[in-house]
């Protein structure tokens, strides 16, 4: 079982950064996809960003160019640089793994986080 905690989600006003953090209760980053999703009220929970086991990367649509995931292994830390935060990037962030490949699918992901709430004014 895969525990995941996330961190440093908060509020800021348009135009700012947040930088969110994930820990993992055990080693999973180098084999797992390692993936960001969001939730805003009333909306579906929505991929943002993933990284693969081989370091793949992918990024929605709304997020490219203005989000950076990374990881550190030896820390078993996951890490989501937020910049240039849009009123409409408020939402509930979760980080998630999966024992497989990368996609899009939130039910796809067996572990979840509680998430960070990111607001954006």
């Amino acid at each position: 079982h895969v525990q995941l905690v996330e961190s440093g989600g908060g509020s800021v006003q348009a135009g700012g950064s947040l930088r969110l953090s994930c820990a993992a209760s055990r080693y999973t980053y180098s084999t797992y996809c390692m993936g960001w999703f969001r939730q805003a009220p009333g909306k579906e929970r929505e991929g943002v960003a993933s990284i693969d086991s081989d370091g793949t990367i992918s990024y929605s649509d709304s997020a490219e160019g203005r989000f950076t995931i990374s990881k550190d292994n030896a820390k078993n830390l996951l890490y989501l640089q937020m910049n240039s935060l849009k009123p409409e990037d408020t939402a509930m962030y979760y980080c998630a793994a999966r024992d497989g490949n990368c996609n899009w699918l939130a039910g796809k992901y067996g572990f979840w986080g509680q998430g960070t709430q990111v607001t954006v004014s």
